[in-house]
């Protein structure tokens, strides 16, 4: 009876072993000296059976990605939706969608021990431009002119493999690749949104309590100071960098409505605050230790994002959300 018969755990697939064993021998010998003769030895197949599997060492590390990125290529190809832009990232995040720790991840974490260096963004540039390629084809089809379509196209080829490194560096399978993805792809999308005549929101407030707001905003919360100034008369401003700025505009029934989602029979502010946060739940635990009052504890909204309402220094009413994505 095997180890595995005994604990009831699945044997590897072929595809699986022969994945470890590449991986083992890199970073054992490093990339280049190791054949696909020795992979196969180590994993205890043919040489035949590696290509049964892979077409060459590189389809070790890619094979997972490449097998998104030709089903996303084909959805654009295929589809005249008015819409290209939420074509483009719906295609997008289908990327990430039940992505599994493999391989690449390994890699990209490991790349000096292994001598990848060089042959991963040899690899990687190839993926950017078929993903850059498809989302430029797909744009100039939905009205786009070349020169933005091929601008936002290579932005979302480079937010592709940025979100990649960064979720196997942050530890893959410990962090959501999808939600990775859908940042960098925010990120990217900006360059498809039209020229505001607005360069910047500037929120003003007047704080009493100067040093202890600055020190709840910008230590606590985590905002970062850009800007600061002193006067005559004891003057002073602090300009803090909060992310990206909207504006919000809310009729008196939307604003009830969130009321009711939001809070137990709280009411909003003629105007409220709101922070995109990565963790609601602990970002309300360190400011109610920090000073503010809970208005209403974290709860999830019809809309998949996590809410919570705190009244924070300088009187300002404050709604932390935290994007929860797709099921």
């Amino acid at each position: 009876m095997t180890a595995d018969s005994r604990t009831g755990r699945p044997r590897a697939s072929s595809r699986e072993t022969l994945a470890e064993a590449a991986c083992e021998l890199f970073l054992e010998r490093g990339y280049e000296a190791t054949s696909i003769a020795a992979i196969a030895q180590r994993a205890g197949v043919s040489r035949s059976s590696f290509f049964n599997y892979f077409d060459s060492k590189a389809d070790v590390l890619w094979s997972g990605l490449d097998e998104r990125i030709i089903p996303f290529e084909q959805a654009l190809s295929t589809s005249d939706d008015a819409d290209a832009a939420a074509d483009v990232r719906a295609a997008m995040e289908s990327i990430a969608r039940s992505f599994a720790p493999d391989s690449l991840a390994l890699a990209l974490v490991n790349s000096s021990a292994m001598g990848l260096d060089d042959e991963l963004e040899r690899e990687a540039s190839l993926r950017r431009s078929r993903i850059a390629r498809a989302v430029s084809d797909r744009l100039r089809r939905g009205g786009a002119d070349r020169l933005r379509a091929d601008v936002v196209g290579a932005a979302y080829g480079g937010a592709v493999l940025a979100a990649l490194d960064a979720w196997a560096h942050d530890g893959a399978g410990r962090t959501d690749l999808a939600r990775m993805l859908r940042r960098a792809v925010d990120t990217a999308a900006g360059a498809l949104r039209p020229v505001s005549a607005v360069r910047q929101l500037r929120v003003v407030v007047r704080a009493a309590e100067f040093d202890a707001a600055l020190r709840f905003y910008r230590d606590e919360l985590g905002l970062i100071e850009r800007e600061s100034y002193e006067g005559e008369g004891d003057a002073r401003v602090v300009i803090l960098e909060a992310g990206a700025a909207t504006l919000e505009l809310s009729n008196p029934a939307q604003v009830a409505m969130i009321d009711r989602v939001e809070t137990d029979g709280g009411t909003s502010d003629r105007i409220r605050i709101a922070f995109e946060v990565d963790d609601t739940a602990a970002t309300v635990e360190r400011l109610v230790e920090a000073g503010a009052r809970l208005e209403a504890s974290a709860r999830e909204t019809p809309w998949r994002s996590l809410n919570a309402r705190l009244r924070a220094p300088a009187d300002l009413q404050v709604t932390l959300f935290q994007e929860l994505g797709e099921d």
